[in-house]
């Protein structure tokens, strides 16, 4: 039996267009994570660019730049890590088991 390739291509050029517009949505799609019991929090979105960053004035007046600077950090990185997972999970609905998890999409 050949495999209908015709119908195969037909379903990469979707999932393609599928994958497109997914990608411009994650540009919309935002997550916040936060540090610090809420001192620094940071926005991103589902592209994995920083939207804001937000710092309690309480940690601003400390003299304390390396804490800060920690807060910053663990906030970002929490919320890069949630917006990869909120990506990866947009992505399966489309790849449905066409992709194996944890594989690397350039621009993803």
């Amino acid at each position: 039996m050949k495999p209908n390739m015709q119908g195969m291509l037909k379903q990469i050029q979707k999932m393609q267009e599928d994958m497109q517009k997914v990608q411009e949505e994650l540009r919309n799609k935002t997550v916040t994570e936060e540090s610090g019991g809420g001192m620094v929090k940071a926005t991103v979105n589902g592209k994995k660019e920083l939207i804001s960053l937000q710092i309690d004035n309480e940690v601003i007046s400390t003299d304390d730049k390396e804490m800060l600077e920690d807060l910053i950090v663990a906030a970002v990185n929490k919320a890069l890590e949630s917006a990869s997972k909120m990506a990866e999970e947009e992505i399966s609905n489309i790849t449905k088991g066409m992709i194996p998890p944890g594989f690397n999409i350039p621009g993803l």
